[in-house]
């Protein structure tokens, strides 16, 4: 692990800022981490990233395209735009001073930038780049992913998965976030929020799912571009035990806020981690019945700070996906590669084509 990083970020939104609180809390966390140099912020706007590198730590701010022509950065965060990553990405694995990119998904936005990225990664680039699917990392899945991977659950015959927010059901949140209802693998519900549940299938079940069909409705609401994707079921298949079933990611569900939930059911056994209850798992096996595993803030042996019966909350899985992208040794962590980050695209790609 390096001593020292020095690091850039491609994007000054809401999300940068959480990643601001994961470089800060990392240090408190987990021992061992490098010291972090916070050379440069990007992004289009001038004032934006001016006040965005004042008031988290930068030494200086710049436009994007800049990023490329400097040599004193050893790491890039890409997280603006969805249409930026890709591009951006490309120019990073071409950088011979950059080691490390994180980039927030999706990793692609069209069907040509994810065949450039495949190649790429058939390649000796001798980047370590990491995608940013932060539910991976809450503590709860952590452990039920590897509870699944013991084969104590047999295979799997179904699956059932959903994530639902409410708030684009009010015209006025609709009409602040035009660039969010841009259609499908560009952004919309699929690309938000189901991209989370389809990294989260890849990650049990492998990567030999494929998407069989899906469906959408708009729930006939008007104030959008005629593709925006509001909400998206589609029906998927691991073709390797032919185990079939459903992803749903909507925008427009009332009484949701943030529900993400995840229900595989094997040949001998079952794993359920749902939102609702953030820090557990439920599991059956025929000696035991169900049972709730209690997990809560429990990361070790990496991190014993603050005490594992703590609940964690949502920017605690963020704070660990920083300590693997620094460096950190994986343990029972799944670390979401460019590989499985590719993966991920092509099941939106082949949404966006189910719905063509």
């Amino acid at each position: 692990m390096e001593k020292t990083l020095r690091i850039g970020f491609l994007g000054t939104g809401s999300i940068a800022k959480a990643h601001t609180y994961a470089l800060d809390a990392v240090q408190h966390y987990y021992e061992g981490m490098p010291k972090i140099e916070r050379v440069v912020a990007a992004s289009p706007t001038p004032a934006h990233r001016e006040a965005f590198a004042n008031r988290y730590g930068f030494a200086e701010s710049c436009a994007p395209e800049a990023v490329w022509e400097r040599d004193d950065l050893d790491a890039v965060y890409i997280l603006g735009a969805n249409p930026a990553h890709a591009p951006q990405l490309i120019e990073a694995i071409k950088s011979p001073t950059i080691k490390r990119i994180y980039v927030e998904k999706p990793v692609a936005s069209s069907r040509e930038e994810l065949a450039q990225l495949e190649e790429i990664s058939k390649t000796d680039h001798g980047k370590f780049v990491m995608m940013g699917f932060q539910f991976l990392q809450k503590s709860p899945v952590r452990q039920a992913l590897a509870h699944w991977q013991t084969g104590k659950f047999g295979d799997p015959v179904h699956f059932r998965t959903e994530y639902l927010h409410s708030s684009y059901l009010s015209a006025d949140y609709r009409a602040k976030r035009t660039s969010r209802l841009l259609p499908i693998p560009v952004n919309g519900a699929t690309v938000d929020l189901g991209s989370h549940i389809l990294s989260l299938l890849t990650a049990f079940l492998g990567d030999t799912l494929t998407v069989q069909d899906a469906f959408t409705t708009n729930a006939n609401l008007t104030g959008f571009p005629e593709k925006s994707d509001l909400c998206t079921t589609a029906m998927l298949q691991e073709t390797q035990t032919g185990a079939i079933g459903t992803m749903t990611a909507s925008r427009i569900s009332a009484g949701t806020g943030d529900q993400l939930k995840v229900e595989i059911y094997g040949t001998i056994g079952s794993i359920v981690f749902d939102t609702a209850q953030p820090d557990i798992y439920m599991s059956y096996l025929p000696e035991e019945g169900w049972q709730r595993h209690d997990v809560y803030g429990n990361y070790s042996p990496a991190s014993k700070f603050y005490a594992g019966y703590s609940p964690a909350g949502w920017l605690r899985a963020m704070v660990h996906n920083h300590y693997l992208f620094l460096g950190g040794a994986p343990d029972i962590s799944f670390v979401p590669t460019l590989e499985h980050g590719i993966q991920v695209q092509r099941l939106v790609q082949q949404i966006a084509d189910a719905l063509a």
